[in-house]
């Protein structure tokens, strides 16, 4: 540890932050059982920040020196202030350089302008740590309506791991979800510091006993191309190839494109969803009256 750390005054900061928080105030579950200790625990702080629970005790028992990316990802999960976080790196010996925040993305023009065209084709614009960025109305009819997820909310693999709909679309879940954990550890390695990342994977860690495992495994993969079915409820099953277009504008987004073999099922099926997807659009549109107030939606179960 350097000459100016403070290995028990930064143990005992971090308990008593902690102890400030519920497990509420953190989108965790409060739970049945009686808390022993007021706040959060010690293994519900590391989940969150993405380490292990030993490696957090230690740093609370002062046998651990902290990196500052572990205290940046500390610093967010505690709901440290300004003041409070350069107090954080104080104790820990290290100088407090607040990393930049990153602007938030939005779809390139040109990438936008392509998914726009793909009438018949399903396609989502992906941005950093799988965030969707743009989706046009065949991805809406196939995988979901993202417009109804809120924006913060709106991201791949997060609705693969906590949207039970998901886990019927996917014929083989276990595969899809296991490749989008992979996916997003090589985008870690490339981000470690990334805030946006770690609260991800700590609020999915969380939440899946999957995805807190494969995330353990470590493994990779690189987001190309390859083959899913699915279960869909309006047109039954497809089996469609996917393929990843790169930005060169921006290499952190991605165009992700379904499609089918000409004359096949699949491809029929796309046709079908496409004019069914048209249908549902046209039907909404007439719920409009003239001055721009909706009639009041039919009692009809979404897709």
């Amino acid at each position: 540890m350097t000459s100016s750390a403070r290995p028990d005054e930064l143990g005992a900061f971090l308990k008593a932050r902690r102890a400030d928080l519920s497990p509420r105030t953190v989108g965790l579950p409060e739970g049945g059982a009686h808390r022993r200790v007021p706040g959060l625990r010690r293994e519900e702080v590391a989940a969150l920040a993405s380490i292990s629970t030993d490696y957090y005790t230690r740093l609370e028992q002062g046998r651990m020196q902290a990196s500052a990316p572990v205290l940046n990802t500390l610093a967010r999960v505690l709901r440290l202030d300004d003041d409070q976080r350069t107090y954080l790196f104080q104790l820990a010996g290290r100088p407090s350089d607040k990393p930049a925040r990153r602007s938030a993305q939005k779809a390139q023009p040109r990438l936008q302008r392509l998914l726009d065209d793909l009438a018949t084709t399903p396609g989502i614009i992906l941005g950093r740590c799988m965030d969707i960025l743009a989706w046009n109305p065949l991805a809406a009819a196939l995988v979901t309506d993202f417009s109804n997820i809120p924006e913060k909310q709106r991201n791949y693999i997060r609705l693969v791991f906590t949207d039970p709909r998901m886990r019927e679309l996917y014929a083989d879940w276990k595969n899809v979800a296991h490749t989008c954990v992979a996916q997003l550890r090589m985008e870690a390695a490339r981000t470690p510091e990334n805030p946006r990342l770690a609260a991800l994977v700590g609020e999915l860690s969380v939440q899946d006993a999957d995805f807190r495992r494969w995330w353990a495994d470590h493994h990779v993969a690189v987001r190309g191309v390859g083959t899913k079915t699915l279960r869909h409820p309006v047109v039954g099953e497809l089996t469609l190839d996917w393929d990843t277009l790169a930005s060169t504008a921006d290499t952190d987004q991605q165009l992700v494109v379904w499609s089918a073999e000409p004359g096949s099922p699949s491809h029929d099926a796309l046709r079908i969803l496409a004019s069914w997807a048209g249908a549902t659009a046209s039907a909404s549109a007439s719920a409009t009256t003239e001055t721009g107030r909706e009639r009041p939606p039919s009692d009809t179960s979404s897709a």
